[in-house]
Protein backbone atom coordinates (compact mmCIF):
# COMPACT_ATOMS: atom_id res chain seq x y z
CA UNK A 1 0.00 0.00 0.00
CA UNK A 2 2.98 2.39 0.22
CA UNK A 3 3.48 2.06 -3.49
CA UNK A 4 -0.26 3.49 -3.46
CA UNK A 5 0.61 6.09 -1.22
CA UNK A 6 3.79 7.23 -3.30
CA UNK A 7 1.46 7.55 -6.43
CA UNK A 8 -1.06 9.63 -4.79
CA UNK A 9 0.39 13.14 -6.31
CA UNK A 10 -0.54 11.30 -9.97
CA UNK A 11 -3.58 10.39 -8.99
CA UNK A 12 -4.65 13.93 -7.95
CA UNK A 13 -3.42 15.16 -11.17
CA UNK A 14 -5.41 12.40 -12.92
CA UNK A 15 -8.54 13.57 -11.58
CA UNK A 16 -8.16 16.93 -11.89
CA UNK A 17 -7.64 16.78 -15.42
CA UNK A 18 -10.60 14.58 -15.90
CA UNK A 19 -12.34 17.27 -13.95
CA UNK A 20 -11.70 20.18 -16.37
CA UNK A 21 -12.57 18.08 -19.27
CA UNK A 22 -15.57 16.02 -18.53
CA UNK A 23 -18.08 14.39 -21.24
CA UNK A 24 -21.65 13.16 -21.40
CA UNK A 25 -22.95 9.93 -20.93
CA UNK A 26 -22.46 7.74 -24.13
CA UNK A 27 -20.94 11.26 -25.76
CA UNK A 28 -17.01 10.07 -24.25
CA UNK A 29 -14.93 10.34 -26.94
CA UNK A 30 -11.09 12.10 -25.17
CA UNK A 31 -11.86 10.37 -21.92
CA UNK A 32 -11.41 7.12 -23.09
CA UNK A 33 -8.72 7.47 -25.30
CA UNK A 34 -6.90 8.61 -22.33
CA UNK A 35 -7.76 5.79 -20.15
CA UNK A 36 -6.80 3.44 -23.15
CA UNK A 37 -3.69 5.36 -23.51
CA UNK A 38 -2.53 5.07 -19.79
CA UNK A 39 -3.25 1.76 -19.31
CA UNK A 40 -1.11 0.90 -22.90
CA UNK A 41 1.83 2.81 -21.62
CA UNK A 42 1.97 0.53 -18.74
CA UNK A 43 2.00 -2.36 -20.89
CA UNK A 44 -1.63 -3.52 -19.94
CA UNK A 45 -3.37 -5.62 -22.51
CA UNK A 46 -6.00 -2.70 -23.41
CA UNK A 47 -9.31 -3.57 -25.42
CA UNK A 48 -11.30 -0.62 -26.38
CA UNK A 49 -15.00 0.54 -27.64
CA UNK A 50 -16.54 -2.68 -25.85
CA UNK A 51 -19.86 -2.16 -26.11
CA UNK A 52 -19.27 1.64 -26.96
CA UNK A 53 -17.27 3.50 -25.36
CA UNK A 54 -16.24 1.42 -22.94
CA UNK A 55 -12.34 0.18 -22.27
CA UNK A 56 -11.18 -3.15 -20.55
CA UNK A 57 -7.54 -3.82 -19.43
CA UNK A 58 -6.16 -6.92 -18.77
CA UNK A 59 -3.06 -7.60 -16.24
CA UNK A 60 -2.15 -10.86 -16.69
CA UNK A 61 0.09 -12.49 -13.55
CA UNK A 62 2.32 -14.87 -14.24
CA UNK A 63 1.38 -17.48 -11.89
CA UNK A 64 -2.27 -19.09 -12.80
CA UNK A 65 -4.90 -18.74 -10.30
CA UNK A 66 -8.02 -16.97 -10.70
CA UNK A 67 -9.65 -13.82 -11.69
CA UNK A 68 -11.04 -10.79 -10.14
CA UNK A 69 -12.32 -7.60 -12.05
CA UNK A 70 -12.26 -4.17 -10.59
CA UNK A 71 -15.05 -1.17 -12.53
CA UNK A 72 -15.05 2.66 -12.36
CA UNK A 73 -17.19 4.68 -14.74
CA UNK A 74 -16.00 8.08 -16.28
CA UNK A 75 -19.04 9.97 -17.62
CA UNK A 76 -19.79 13.10 -16.42
CA UNK A 77 -23.57 15.44 -15.84
CA UNK A 78 -25.11 17.98 -17.91
CA UNK A 79 -24.41 20.51 -14.73
CA UNK A 80 -22.81 23.88 -14.68
CA UNK A 81 -19.73 24.06 -12.53
CA UNK A 82 -20.27 26.64 -10.17
CA UNK A 83 -16.59 25.68 -7.93
CA UNK A 84 -13.97 28.25 -7.42
CA UNK A 85 -11.24 26.51 -8.36
CA UNK A 86 -7.88 25.84 -10.85
CA UNK A 87 -9.52 22.56 -12.11
CA UNK A 88 -12.82 23.93 -12.83
CA UNK A 89 -14.75 22.29 -15.47
CA UNK A 90 -13.79 24.14 -18.88
CA UNK A 91 -16.92 22.38 -20.77
CA UNK A 92 -20.31 24.84 -20.50
CA UNK A 93 -22.49 22.92 -18.86
CA UNK A 94 -20.93 20.19 -18.13
CA UNK A 95 -19.24 18.90 -14.89
CA UNK A 96 -18.42 15.45 -13.13
CA UNK A 97 -20.60 16.58 -10.34
CA UNK A 98 -20.69 12.45 -9.20
CA UNK A 99 -17.38 11.14 -8.37
CA UNK A 100 -16.82 9.62 -11.73
CA UNK A 101 -13.65 11.24 -12.41
CA UNK A 102 -12.16 10.20 -9.23
CA UNK A 103 -13.55 6.74 -9.47
CA UNK A 104 -11.12 6.70 -13.03
CA UNK A 105 -8.20 7.88 -11.47
CA UNK A 106 -8.10 5.61 -8.49
CA UNK A 107 -8.24 2.69 -10.67
CA UNK A 108 -5.80 3.53 -13.15
CA UNK A 109 -3.00 4.44 -10.22
CA UNK A 110 -4.05 0.92 -8.79
CA UNK A 111 -3.82 -0.53 -12.29
CA UNK A 112 -0.07 0.94 -12.39
CA UNK A 113 0.80 -0.24 -9.11
CA UNK A 114 -0.66 -4.15 -9.36
CA UNK A 115 1.09 -3.89 -13.18
CA UNK A 116 4.52 -3.91 -11.56
CA UNK A 117 4.08 -6.76 -9.58
CA UNK A 118 2.65 -9.12 -12.53
CA UNK A 119 5.35 -11.47 -12.31
CA UNK A 120 4.63 -12.17 -8.66
CA UNK A 121 0.92 -12.20 -9.18
CA UNK A 122 -0.98 -15.22 -9.03
CA UNK A 123 -3.84 -15.29 -11.57
CA UNK A 124 -5.66 -12.21 -13.49
CA UNK A 125 -7.31 -8.65 -12.81
CA UNK A 126 -9.43 -7.18 -15.63
CA UNK A 127 -10.27 -3.35 -15.43
CA UNK A 128 -13.52 -2.17 -16.11
CA UNK A 129 -13.80 1.26 -16.81
CA UNK A 130 -17.20 2.10 -18.19
CA UNK A 131 -19.34 4.71 -19.75
CA UNK A 132 -22.65 5.92 -19.31
CA UNK A 133 -23.43 5.29 -16.09
CA UNK A 134 -25.65 8.24 -15.31
CA UNK A 135 -28.05 7.89 -17.99
CA UNK A 136 -30.65 4.49 -18.78
CA UNK A 137 -29.66 2.04 -20.67
CA UNK A 138 -25.95 2.56 -19.12
CA UNK A 139 -22.85 1.27 -20.14
CA UNK A 140 -22.58 -1.81 -18.10
CA UNK A 141 -25.09 -4.09 -20.22
CA UNK A 142 -23.48 -3.45 -23.55
CA UNK A 143 -19.90 -3.80 -21.97
CA UNK A 144 -20.83 -7.14 -20.63
CA UNK A 145 -22.44 -8.49 -23.79
CA UNK A 146 -19.18 -7.36 -25.32
CA UNK A 147 -17.55 -9.72 -23.32
CA UNK A 148 -15.68 -7.67 -20.05
CA UNK A 149 -16.94 -10.56 -17.51
CA UNK A 150 -15.58 -13.13 -19.55
CA UNK A 151 -13.62 -15.15 -17.27
CA UNK A 152 -14.20 -13.00 -14.11
CA UNK A 153 -14.53 -14.68 -10.97
CA UNK A 154 -15.81 -11.94 -9.45
CA UNK A 155 -15.56 -8.00 -9.78
CA UNK A 156 -15.01 -5.31 -6.74
CA UNK A 157 -16.40 -1.67 -7.52
CA UNK A 158 -16.79 1.66 -5.25
CA UNK A 159 -19.03 4.94 -4.88
CA UNK A 160 -17.12 7.78 -3.89
CA UNK A 161 -18.87 9.31 -1.29
CA UNK A 162 -19.48 12.93 0.02
CA UNK A 163 -22.63 12.43 2.19
CA UNK A 164 -20.00 10.52 3.80
CA UNK A 165 -17.08 12.06 5.90
CA UNK A 166 -13.37 11.21 4.74
CA UNK A 167 -12.25 7.75 6.40
CA UNK A 168 -15.09 6.19 6.32
CA UNK A 169 -16.24 2.90 4.59
CA UNK A 170 -19.93 1.97 3.90
CA UNK A 171 -20.77 -1.93 3.27
CA UNK A 172 -23.83 -3.99 3.47
CA UNK A 173 -24.17 -7.42 2.03
CA UNK A 174 -27.55 -8.36 0.26
CA UNK A 175 -29.37 -4.75 -1.35
CA UNK A 176 -27.26 -2.16 -0.66
CA UNK A 177 -28.98 0.35 -3.74
CA UNK A 178 -32.34 0.05 -5.54
CA UNK A 179 -34.17 -0.60 -8.50
CA UNK A 180 -34.22 2.74 -10.56
CA UNK A 181 -37.64 2.76 -12.53
CA UNK A 182 -39.10 5.62 -14.87
CA UNK A 183 -42.48 6.33 -16.07
CA UNK A 184 -44.61 8.66 -17.91
CA UNK A 185 -48.58 8.75 -17.59
CA UNK A 186 -50.32 11.00 -20.71
CA UNK A 187 -53.73 11.67 -19.70
CA UNK A 188 -56.01 12.91 -22.12
CA UNK A 189 -59.18 14.56 -21.55
CA UNK A 190 -61.62 17.13 -23.37
CA UNK A 191 -60.42 20.71 -23.41
CA UNK A 192 -62.67 23.72 -23.10
CA UNK A 193 -63.28 27.40 -21.09
CA UNK A 194 -62.30 27.84 -17.99
CA UNK A 195 -65.49 29.24 -17.46
CA UNK A 196 -67.71 26.03 -18.47
CA UNK A 197 -65.81 23.46 -16.44
CA UNK A 198 -69.15 21.38 -16.86
CA UNK A 199 -68.42 20.60 -20.70
CA UNK A 200 -64.79 19.30 -20.42
CA UNK A 201 -62.95 16.31 -19.14
CA UNK A 202 -59.97 18.33 -17.03
CA UNK A 203 -57.09 16.21 -17.85
CA UNK A 204 -55.07 18.72 -15.07
CA UNK A 205 -57.57 18.01 -12.53
CA UNK A 206 -57.39 14.35 -13.39
CA UNK A 207 -54.02 14.10 -13.10
CA UNK A 208 -53.83 15.74 -9.55
CA UNK A 209 -55.98 13.13 -8.60
CA UNK A 210 -53.81 10.50 -9.96
CA UNK A 211 -50.73 12.03 -8.37
CA UNK A 212 -52.42 11.97 -4.88
CA UNK A 213 -53.72 8.65 -5.48
CA UNK A 214 -50.33 6.73 -6.53
CA UNK A 215 -48.85 7.97 -2.74
CA UNK A 216 -51.06 5.41 -1.38
CA UNK A 217 -49.72 2.64 -2.78
CA UNK A 218 -46.58 2.31 -0.79
CA UNK A 219 -48.37 3.18 2.45
CA UNK A 220 -51.36 0.60 1.57
CA UNK A 221 -50.56 -1.77 -1.12
CA UNK A 222 -47.13 -2.73 0.14
CA UNK A 223 -46.07 -4.79 2.83
CA UNK A 224 -44.54 -2.28 5.26
CA UNK A 225 -41.38 -4.94 6.27
CA UNK A 226 -40.46 -4.03 2.27
CA UNK A 227 -39.33 -0.62 0.87
CA UNK A 228 -40.61 1.25 -2.12
CA UNK A 229 -40.84 4.72 -3.74
CA UNK A 230 -43.12 6.49 -5.92
CA UNK A 231 -41.71 9.73 -6.48
CA UNK A 232 -43.20 12.50 -8.81
CA UNK A 233 -40.84 14.35 -10.87
CA UNK A 234 -42.96 16.55 -13.45
CA UNK A 235 -46.07 17.52 -14.47
CA UNK A 236 -46.96 19.30 -17.36
CA UNK A 237 -51.13 20.25 -18.39
CA UNK A 238 -52.57 23.77 -19.64
CA UNK A 239 -51.67 26.14 -21.79
CA UNK A 240 -53.00 29.27 -20.77
CA UNK A 241 -54.82 30.67 -17.59
CA UNK A 242 -58.69 30.72 -19.01
CA UNK A 243 -58.29 27.05 -20.54
CA UNK A 244 -59.01 24.01 -19.40
CA UNK A 245 -55.86 21.42 -20.34
CA UNK A 246 -56.64 18.80 -22.73
CA UNK A 247 -53.69 16.78 -21.79
CA UNK A 248 -51.39 16.07 -18.83
CA UNK A 249 -47.80 14.20 -18.96
CA UNK A 250 -46.47 13.35 -15.47
CA UNK A 251 -43.17 11.69 -15.09
CA UNK A 252 -41.60 10.01 -12.01
CA UNK A 253 -39.93 7.34 -11.00
CA UNK A 254 -39.94 4.10 -8.89
CA UNK A 255 -37.45 2.45 -6.20
CA UNK A 256 -37.83 -0.90 -5.24
CA UNK A 257 -35.24 -3.68 -3.98
CA UNK A 258 -37.38 -7.02 -5.07
CA UNK A 259 -38.98 -7.80 -7.90
CA UNK A 260 -41.94 -8.90 -6.60
CA UNK A 261 -41.98 -5.55 -5.12
CA UNK A 262 -41.63 -4.29 -8.15
CA UNK A 263 -44.45 -6.09 -10.08
CA UNK A 264 -46.85 -5.34 -7.38
CA UNK A 265 -46.30 -1.47 -7.42
CA UNK A 266 -46.69 -1.41 -11.53
CA UNK A 267 -49.95 -3.49 -11.26
CA UNK A 268 -51.00 -0.88 -8.50
CA UNK A 269 -49.81 2.24 -10.67
CA UNK A 270 -52.27 1.15 -13.52
CA UNK A 271 -54.88 0.46 -11.81
CA UNK A 272 -54.95 3.39 -9.82
CA UNK A 273 -54.36 5.70 -13.25
CA UNK A 274 -57.11 3.71 -14.80
CA UNK A 275 -59.94 3.97 -11.75
CA UNK A 276 -59.07 8.34 -11.80
CA UNK A 277 -59.27 8.49 -15.52
CA UNK A 278 -62.49 6.50 -16.01
CA UNK A 279 -64.48 8.16 -13.11
CA UNK A 280 -63.28 11.36 -14.87
CA UNK A 281 -64.16 10.20 -17.99
CA UNK A 282 -60.53 10.54 -19.60
CA UNK A 283 -58.33 8.04 -21.50
CA UNK A 284 -54.74 7.26 -20.61
CA UNK A 285 -51.16 6.05 -21.72
CA UNK A 286 -49.35 4.38 -19.10
CA UNK A 287 -45.53 3.66 -20.01
CA UNK A 288 -43.04 2.39 -17.79
CA UNK A 289 -39.24 1.52 -18.15
CA UNK A 290 -37.51 -0.58 -16.07
CA UNK A 291 -34.35 0.55 -15.49
CA UNK A 292 -31.24 -0.75 -13.84
CA UNK A 293 -32.01 -3.37 -11.23
CA UNK A 294 -30.84 -3.44 -7.29
CA UNK A 295 -27.73 -3.50 -6.48
CA UNK A 296 -27.45 -6.89 -4.56
CA UNK A 297 -23.92 -8.04 -2.94
CA UNK A 298 -22.92 -11.28 -2.14
CA UNK A 299 -21.84 -12.41 1.12
CA UNK A 300 -18.14 -13.56 0.94
CA UNK A 301 -17.24 -10.76 -1.38
CA UNK A 302 -18.14 -8.60 0.87
CA UNK A 303 -16.84 -9.96 3.92
CA UNK A 304 -13.35 -9.70 2.04
CA UNK A 305 -14.57 -6.31 1.55
CA UNK A 306 -15.42 -5.56 5.08
CA UNK A 307 -12.10 -6.84 6.66
CA UNK A 308 -9.80 -5.24 3.48
CA UNK A 309 -11.41 -1.70 4.43
CA UNK A 310 -10.80 -2.73 8.64
CA UNK A 311 -6.86 -3.15 7.69
CA UNK A 312 -6.95 0.13 5.80
CA UNK A 313 -9.30 3.04 7.58
CA UNK A 314 -9.96 1.12 11.15
CA UNK A 315 -12.55 -1.20 12.24
CA UNK A 316 -14.36 1.32 13.76
CA UNK A 317 -14.34 3.35 10.48
CA UNK A 318 -16.10 1.07 8.63
CA UNK A 319 -20.03 0.95 8.92
CA UNK A 320 -22.97 -1.09 7.94
CA UNK A 321 -25.12 1.03 5.59
CA UNK A 322 -28.68 1.15 5.41
CA UNK A 323 -29.58 0.55 2.16
CA UNK A 324 -29.92 3.34 -0.44
CA UNK A 325 -32.33 4.16 -2.75
CA UNK A 326 -30.28 5.25 -5.58
CA UNK A 327 -29.47 3.08 -9.07
CA UNK A 328 -26.37 1.89 -10.05
CA UNK A 329 -25.92 -0.27 -13.18
CA UNK A 330 -22.77 -2.10 -11.00
CA UNK A 331 -26.17 -4.34 -10.45
CA UNK A 332 -25.52 -5.86 -13.76
CA UNK A 333 -22.27 -6.95 -13.17
CA UNK A 334 -23.40 -8.70 -9.84
CA UNK A 335 -26.15 -10.50 -11.81
CA UNK A 336 -23.42 -12.44 -13.64
CA UNK A 337 -20.86 -13.15 -11.22
CA UNK A 338 -20.27 -12.93 -7.37
CA UNK A 339 -18.88 -9.08 -5.91
CA UNK A 340 -19.54 -6.50 -4.08
CA UNK A 341 -20.11 -2.79 -4.07
CA UNK A 342 -18.99 -0.25 -1.10
CA UNK A 343 -19.18 3.45 -0.67
CA UNK A 344 -15.55 5.50 0.07
CA UNK A 345 -16.26 8.50 2.27
CA UNK A 346 -14.89 11.72 0.51
CA UNK A 347 -17.10 14.40 2.47
CA UNK A 348 -14.80 16.81 4.53
CA UNK A 349 -16.64 20.32 6.37
CA UNK A 350 -12.98 22.12 5.86
CA UNK A 351 -12.46 22.10 2.27
CA UNK A 352 -16.12 22.65 1.17
CA UNK A 353 -16.47 18.95 0.31
CA UNK A 354 -20.46 19.28 1.74
CA UNK A 355 -22.38 19.43 -1.53
CA UNK A 356 -24.57 16.39 -2.77
CA UNK A 357 -23.95 14.68 -5.45
CA UNK A 358 -25.52 16.11 -8.82
CA UNK A 359 -25.06 19.44 -7.22
CA UNK A 360 -23.61 22.66 -8.85
CA UNK A 361 -20.70 23.05 -6.30
CA UNK A 362 -19.99 18.99 -5.82
CA UNK A 363 -16.57 18.20 -4.36
CA UNK A 364 -14.28 15.41 -2.47
CA UNK A 365 -11.75 15.16 -0.32
CA UNK A 366 -9.22 14.08 -3.06
CA UNK A 367 -7.49 11.36 -0.30
CA UNK A 368 -10.72 9.61 -0.48
CA UNK A 369 -9.53 8.32 -3.38
CA UNK A 370 -6.33 6.95 -1.93
CA UNK A 371 -8.74 5.10 0.50
CA UNK A 372 -11.01 3.76 -2.84
CA UNK A 373 -7.80 2.44 -4.52
CA UNK A 374 -6.30 0.50 -1.36
CA UNK A 375 -9.36 -1.35 -0.77
CA UNK A 376 -10.39 -2.66 -4.56
CA UNK A 377 -6.60 -3.66 -4.75
CA UNK A 378 -6.83 -4.97 -1.51
CA UNK A 379 -9.59 -6.76 -1.76
CA UNK A 380 -8.57 -8.49 -5.40
CA UNK A 381 -5.93 -9.42 -4.14
CA UNK A 382 -7.35 -11.45 -1.16
CA UNK A 383 -9.86 -12.62 -3.75
CA UNK A 384 -7.04 -14.63 -5.61
CA UNK A 385 -5.03 -15.29 -2.44
CA UNK A 386 -1.84 -13.36 -2.32
CA UNK A 387 -2.77 -11.58 0.81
Amino acid sequence: MKELDDLYPEMVELRRHFHQYPELSHQEVETPLTIANYLKNLGIEVRTNVGGQGVVGVIRGERPGRTAALRADFDALPIQDQKDVPYRSTVPGVMHACGHDAHTSALLIAAKALSRHRQHLKGNIVLIHQFGEEVTPGGAKPMIEDGCLDGVDAIFGTHIWAPMPLGQVGIKPGAIMAAADKFTITITGRGGHGGAPHLTADALLTGASVVSHLQQIVSRRIDPTEAAVISIGTFHSGQAFNVIGEEAVIEGTVRTFSKQVQETVITEMERVIKGVCDSNGASFKFDYEKGYPPVINHEKETGIVRECAKEIVGEEAVIELAPNMIGEDFSYYLERVPGSFFFTGAGNQTTEAVYPHHHPKFDIDERAMLNAAKILVSSALEFLGEK
